[in-house]
């Protein structure tokens, strides 16, 4: 047998044994990282698939939340994690913001993760507290044009994607806003409905029942379509910004090498997972639409986001923590 149909029959046998690995994966219980700490929206979502997949696949799926550095700490836990199907991680919106944001990020977002799913998307609102004099965004960007403390608003934190999306939307309407950064979702919303900070961006899931209390009143959201959530709240884009889109989201990676025919099971059974009307109520609760994206469609996304950002974060000096 010469070398080269030696070779050809080592890559078939290869491929036979990684088919005939994804027919019976998994065969052991596998780790889904959250890449944010327990309580929030990637935790929920983690916790919410796992125990579906469980159901589905007679081992269990467990979540192991590993928060930090805007979910990269979590991240390179799961890029350096062996390939072998047994560790996958849950990740947010930040994941296309950290190349640009992060020096040294300990991975590379596009070479050392293998993509599955871009699980949904949720618009982000703008809300102001009831006692601020804006009437609508259109007041918003026109008193950002006064004077650069005229429009202040609050966001999750220094990089958040409700910051970058803000600092984006100012240069497109030539305006300027003032970011006020919070540690997180909860001391934002305090301070909004105190009227320490006359305008809040966050997603739909973190404002809602404020809005609903009447405690916040919603200006905008930041998706192409007004929000099924939402639909008597105007477009970004409807206000000044045509074309204007932003929208928060969910995803899950592998690490780089994981077993293609293990990364194509995995998917079709979270395809088969958000179709459940468990599942999918409960998704919707947190004011997500569900995608349930093939791989490719995540990879795409997310070289397009980590463009995108880059080139916000460096035309505003934006850093983290700051």
């Amino acid at each position: 047998m010469t070398t080269y149909f030696r070779t050809i029959l080592l890559c078939v046998m290869s491929l036979l044994a990684m088919a005939a690995s994804a027919q019976t994966w998994p065969t052991r219980p596998v780790k889904i990282v959250a890449v944010f700490p327990p309580g929030g929206s990637v935790d929920t979502v983690a916790r919410i698939l796992s125990f579906q997949l469980t159901k589905q696949l007679g081992q269990q799926f467990i979540v192991d939340n590993k928060g930090g550095a805007s979910g990269s700490i979590g991240t390179a836990a799961v890029a350096k994690s062996p390939p072998d199907g047994y560790t996958f991680a849950v990740v947010f919106d930040t994941h296309g913001v950290n190349p640009s944001l992060i020096p040294n990020l300990p991975y590379d977002t596009l070479k050392e993760l293998a993509p599955v799913m871009i699980i949904g998307t949720s618009a982000m609102v703008i809300a102001r507290h009831p006692g601020a004099a804006f009437k609508d965004f259109k007041d918003v960007i026109a008193a950002g044009k006064t004077k650069a403390d005229a429009a202040s608003f609050g966001s999750i934190g220094s990089g958040s994607l409700g910051h970058l999306a803000m600092m984006q939307i100012a240069g497109l309407a030539g305006t300027t806003f003032n970011h006020i950064p919070y540690k997180g979702g909860g001391p934002l919303v305090q301070d909004a409905i105190a009227g320490h900070v006359p305008l809040m961006v966050g997603t739909i899931f973190l404002a809602k029942p404020q809005i609903d209390a009447k405690m916040l009143v919603p200006l905008a959201v930041t998706s192409a379509k007004r929000s099924p959530r939402l639909p008597d709240v105007p477009t970004v884009s409807e206000q000044g910004v045509p074309g204007f889109e932003s929208v928060a989201w969910w995803g899950v990676v592998a690490p780089a090498g994981t077993p293609p025919a293990i990364i194509a099971k995995l998917n079709a059974e979270l395809v088969k997972a958000l179709k459940m009307p468990e599942v999918a109520e409960k998704l919707s609760a947190q004011g997500m639409e569900i995608v349930g994206s093939i791989p490719e469609v995540l990879q795409s996304f997310v070289q397009t986001e980590i463009a995108r950002w880059s080139k916000v974060v460096k035309d505003n000096k934006i850093k983290a923590g700051e």
